[in-house]
């Protein structure tokens, strides 16, 4: 058992799960999310405690963010009951956004300043990861600070993979996310091929998951969340677009050219102009045809 308190803020499909193996791990454990609703599954759980982020940092050895990105994080740092005024001593905080690695060392650069260590912690797993506490985590930040708090991510995590100082692990997760997302729509567009072919979507699936074009989105996106007909990857069309347009705008930053990840960045550009803002991002294989259509004729 962990004896050091940990808290965890934003308790949504990513957040929840993790708040959740703390607890069975028998972390002690305070939690936070500024929707009522979500607090609210938590309150009846005895030994964990329900306190605004302020009152973590005063108590917590380690703060969890898992919230949208850095802006949500910075309105917790702000005020005279915020996190950078009532840190304790030795208060690590980990940062699990997806975000612009350039607000990171900026929010990271204001925490040292109030003598907090600041990790960004790219996750790789999703939702079905984090309720399973086997997520990938991509870390960049103060070594020291990781390999002093490594132990208090065991309940969570199967492997933290240290990358550098601050800002490597939000770099790392935006050109994962990137990647992940184009094999997505790239295996998308060959089962939309393969059944117009009259090849059979489950059987290309069973060759890609034999041979050399297999990935995590034949390998269980499709199987688990397309072909299932249950449509639940858990997470929507909107966090695709963020992510790969964060990726996007980052390659131009740094003077790489990424055509592939522009390409999907439109695509997704196009399936939101066609409503599919909160659509969970499975169904994009649905309306595949529609959209490529329009993402042609826009790049012709």
């Amino acid at each position: 058992m962990i004896e050091k308190k940990v808290g965890v803020v934003g308790l949504g499909n990513m957040g929840g799960g993790i708040a959740r193996n703390f607890k069975k791990a028998g972390v002690p454990l305070m939690v936070w999310d500024v929707a009522p609703a979500a607090r609210t599954a938590f309150y009846e759980i005895a030994g964990i405690d329900i306190a605004p982020p302020g009152e973590m940092a005063a108590a917590c050895n380690a703060i969890f963010f898992v919230v949208p990105a850095t802006p949500e994080i910075a309105s917790c740092f702000d005020g005279k009951n915020g996190v950078l005024a009532r840190a304790a001593e030795g208060l690590v905080v980990y940062d699990f956004t997806t975000s612009d690695p350039v607000a990171t060392k900026e929010l990271a650069a204001r925490a040292a300043a109030h003598g907090i260590a600041y990790l960004d912690a790219g996750m790789s797993g999703g939702a079905t990861g984090a309720d399973a506490g086997t997520l990938t985590l991509m870390i960049g930040g103060d070594k020291a600070a990781f390999e002093r708090t490594r132990t208090f991510l065991d309940p969570i995590a199967d492997r933290m993979l240290y990358l550098g100082s601050s800002g490597a692990g939000h770099t790392m997760k935006l050109i994962h996310n990137m990647v992940c997302h184009t094999i997505f729509l790239a295996t998308c567009e060959g089962g939309r091929m393969a059944e117009s072919a009259g090849i059979n979507l489950a059987d290309m699936i069973n060759v890609f998951n034999v041979s050399n074009a297999r990935s995590y989105a034949s390998e269980v996106r499709f199987p688990k969340h397309i072909l299932s007909g249950k449509w639940d990857a858990r997470s929507r069309v909107y966090n695709l677009r963020k992510d790969v347009s964060m990726a996007v705008g980052l390659a131009g930053t740094l003077d790489t050219k990424v055509p592939l990840g522009t390409v999907t960045r439109d695509f997704l550009d196009v399936a939101i102009a066609h409503g599919m803002t909160d659509t969970d991002y499975s169904r994009l294989y649905e309306r595949f045809d529609e959209i490529v259509v329009e993402v042609g004729a826009n790049h012709k």
